[in-house]
Parts: C-alpha cells; structure tokens; sequence
C-alpha cells in the first residue's frame, strides 16, 4: 500500500511544483481540485492546502472546510491556503498595503518540529497580495520577515492533528531551505517512509498491469520517445509479446530514425512491427502549407493507419498509452483545459475511434520521473535522454508545404546539427534543440559560383517542463563550425541563422 498525500489546488501556478518537491522527498502524491471530496484512507498521510490567483476575501474564493480535514489528518497551509485556514479559523487577513512579491529572510520565533534545522535569516520567495494581520486564538507565529508578521505559524494543539500555515512559498527554487521543511512536514508530522522509488513504482505498477491486463492483448502505438517507449516497457514487463507495438514512418521523422528506433525496440525485446508509410503521408500533405492543416492532416492519416494495422491483431482490448501527469492535471484542473494555443502532438482520437479499453502506466509520473524509471527499467540512455520531439515531427520545422525533396535536406542539416551538440558535448544542456527550414531562398557564393538556397534556422533552449524556455547560449565557436558544416555538407542550404527568442512570447517549435 503506498502512502500518499494530497494537494488540494486553489489554481496556482506553483501547484505542481508542489507536487515535484513532495516527489523528490520520495513520497507519492497527488492532486486534487479543491472542490472534489477527499477519499479518506489508511494510505492518506497529509493534506496540502495549495495557493491561488484569488483573494480569501473575494466573494467568489475557493474554500473548504479546513477544521473538517484536520480533524482527520496533517494540514499544511501554503501562501492561499495559510491565509484560508487563519481567515476560516477566527484570523483576520487583508490586502497588504503593497503587493510582497520576491525575496524575503525568515526570522524565527519559536523552535518547532516543520522548521527544524531551518536557518534564521533563511531567504525565502513570497507571492501574495493578501496579509495575515491576526492568527486566530489559540494558534502560534512560528516566524516572521521584516515585512510581514506572520510567515508561518501553527494550531499548537486544539485540533487532532498538527495544522500549520506558510506565507512563503517553500516549492520554488528561490526559497533555499524551502525542500527541507516540506520534508520536516512529510516525514516528522506525516510519519512518511519515504520509500516511493522508481524501483517500487516498476513493482507495483507492473503487478497492476498483470492485474488490469490478466490474459488479454494490448495494442500501442510508439514513437521512439521516452514516454511511450517506458510505458510500453512497463506493459511488456507484465504480459509479454501480448503487448503489440505499432511505429509509423510518417514520412517526417529524423534521419535514419525508423530504422534506429526499431533496432533499439528489439535490443529492449519490444514486440513491434514497424510501418513504412512515407509516401502516403506525402501524397495527403501535398499542397497544404498551414501549419493546423498539417498537424490535422498527420494526426488523421495516423489514426487510419494505426486503426488498419490494429484490426490486423486478432483478439486485441487494450491500448496502451504514454499519457503522463501533467497531462492528467490538465484535464481535470481548477479551471479545466487551457485555452489551446495549437493542436496537442500527442497521438489524439484513438480510444474513441477502437473503442478500447485504456492501459496508461504512467499517468502518474511527471517527465523526469518517466526518465527515473526508464534508466531502472534499462532502456538505453540515448533513448531516455532524448530532447523531446513533436508529434508532427519535422512537418511543424519545415515552414509551408512538405516535400520528400525537403524533409531529406532538413534531415540531413538536422543530423549534422543535433551530431555537433553530441560530439561537443553541449547536448544534455539544452532541453530540446532542432533545425528549421525556411521558406526563404538567398543569394550565396560557393567557389566561382553564385547560389540561391534554402536558409536553416537553428533552434536551441534551455527549460524545466517547456511551459517556459531561454534560448541556449550556445558558444560563437561551435554555431560557427554547425553553420559552416552545413553550408559545405548539405546541398541546397547555404545560410544558417540562430533563434535567440524565448517563450513566452515565441514558441519553441516555429509552427
């Protein structure tokens, strides 16, 4: 039985970092809106009572009933939910006289268990509009800053379990001591083991699996990426050749690609059947240049030929996908889906055109989890380290419309770009880098000769989860040996220029 905590969300952005630090601390955890009730059992250790855009005083703030939750377990209220607990509980909290946003040094009070070997003057980041001006009666102020005078206090009893509030946000990064007492809160008021583990989570998840699966068959489309590439691993863990993997050539892949992904797949012992399917994707991308026609066009002509294949396997019930949790968090957030900015690259549509029944392994990992569990799986490491790849592939990297004459040349400048980050050891530095074709031709000069080419942008940046991304700051020297290695190497390209936009406003991906 594994423990557990939950996050009840209020809509803050740094919800999931919350999660992402209970996680480290190697302690499951999930989130939850607000507003659904919270299945009580012997496996739920704690509540944490996330932040929000709101105010505890507007008329339409999220509550819930903090003394109800106490009554039954530790509660930890952060930035929202301390003032939710001090304002519901007999506090009193009003808009500060100037927003607190940034760095602030903790001063102490009081010695106690959430705070131990917590430093006084610790810099902590703060991110409200809203003051605490009055615990309610009972309760503690375990620290103060110099601007705000309650920081973090505690119910100090009254309750039937510990009940405590921060006004600062120990999840982010710029609060130093931050993971520590998230830690002191898990482990001493909790009483968390702290033994969640990619290796226990390969145990239980793979005994589910046998249990979710028993002796039927599961199909899966793969992508040679890492998500769908651990999650079929884990189903293979469990039924064996009963997994059967399907990987479409779109014609949009990257040089040699097709072939190296499926010798990898049976290096794993993957039952897969690869399928060339270039040429149709040509044929039905021919003539379109708009980048949603294109992302549309892929991710029908996909599910065709996936649905095809699948009905080729007699007896299959189950589809195997590499959904992960941020995407599960998507789907039933606070606010629900975000307004979509483009169409999503992962494979979209299938369950309801088979009709199959979902096997999702990893729907509670985040990506570098994935990454954790598929290194103890043995899935090799220039797999797992990968920078991630869109859907579309190099559709959405070559602007206007796709040929089979333009895909070769970008998959050959490509190669030669994402090979020199290899080769100089720049490539686990930057989180995904790739190359653009343009549809821009330029006068050039090679020898005696005058050229008019196609022009590639090159594409490098640096991110945590690539909600935000800098561009990579890669060395002069190096982008000129990549410019110059393309230019000589790669006919039909002679001018190479470097994207130093950031996200937001750009997007990482042009189309």
């Amino acid at each position: 039985m594994t423990e557990k905590i939950i996050i009840l969300d209020f809509g803050s952005q740094y919800t999931q970092l919350i999660a992402r630090a209970v996680r480290e601390a190697n302690v499951y955890c999930e989130i939850t809106p607000f507003h659904k009730p919270i299945e009580y059992s012997d496996s739920l250790k704690g509540i944490i009572l996330s932040g929000s855009p709101f105010s505890v005083n507007d008329s339409n703030a999220p509550i819930v009933d903090v003394a109800a939750i106490v009554a039954k377990l530790p509660v930890l209220g952060i930035c929202y939910g301390a003032q939710l607990t001090a304002k519901t509980l007999g506090g009193r909290v009003e808009k500060s006289n100037k927003r607190e946003y940034g760095r602030a040094q903790l001063q102490l009070s009081k010695p106690d268990v959430l705070l131990q070997d917590v430093d006084d003057r610790s810099q902590v980041w703060m991110s409200h509009a809203d003051t605490i001006l009055e615990i309610p009666k009972g309760f503690e102020i375990l620290a103060t800053t110099e601007s705000i005078p309650v920081a973090a206090f505690t119910a100090n009893g009254g309750f039937n379990h510990p009940l405590y509030g921060l006004q600062f946000h120990p999840e982010v990064y710029h609060s130093a001591e931050g993971k520590k007492i998230l830690k002191n809160f898990l482990v001493s008021i909790c009483g968390c083991k702290q033994d969640w583990t990619p290796a226990h989570f390969i145990t239980d998840t793979v005994e589910a699996l046998k249990k979710q699966i028993g002796n039927r068959h599961c199909v899966m489309a793969l992508s040679g990426g890492v998500d769908s590439t651990v999650a079929a691993t884990l189903i293979h863990c469990a039924i064996g050749d009963r997994l059967h993997g399907i990987f479409v050539d779109n014609g949009v892949l990257r040089k040699d690609e097709f072939e190296n992904v499926l010798k990898t797949y049976a290096q794993i012992g993957l039952n897969v059947k690869g399928i060339d399917a270039k040429q149709r994707f040509y044929d039905a991308l021919a003539g379109k240049s708009d980048p949603e026609a294109k992302r549309k066009t892929i991710g029908s002509l996909f599910i065709d030929i996936f649905q095809e294949e699948a009905k080729k396997l007699p007896g299959v019930e189950l589809l195997g996908q590499g959904t992960i949790y941020p995407d599960v968090i998507e789907s039933v957030s606070v606010h629900g889906p975000s307004v979509t900015i483009k169409s999503h690259h992962n494979v979209g549509g299938l369950p309801e055109h088979l009709h199959l029944e979902l096997v999702e392994p990893l729907r509670s990992l985040f990506k570098d989890e994935v990454r954790k569990v598929g290194r103890e799986l043995g899935v090799p490491a220039d797999m797992i380290d990968r920078h991630p790849f869109p859907g579309p592939g190099l559709a959405i990297r070559i602007l206007g419309e796709i040929t089979a004459e333009k895909v070769a040349l970008l998959q050959e400048a490509d190669h030669r770009y994402i090979q020199g980050l290899k080769d100089n050891n720049l490539y686990a530095t930057v989180w995904q880098a790739g190359a653009i074709l343009l549809p821009v031709k330029s006068v050039g000069v090679m020898g005696d000769e005058r050229t008019y080419e196609y022009t590639v942008a090159l594409r490098a940046v640096t991110s945590v989860d690539g909600m935000t991304a800098d561009w990579a700051h890669l060395p002069y020297s190096f982008l000129a040996h990549i410019s110059n290695e393309i230019i000589n190497n790669v006919r039909g390209i002679n001018r190479v220029v470097y994207d130093i936009s950031s996200k937001p406003p750009a997007t990482i991906e042009w189309e």
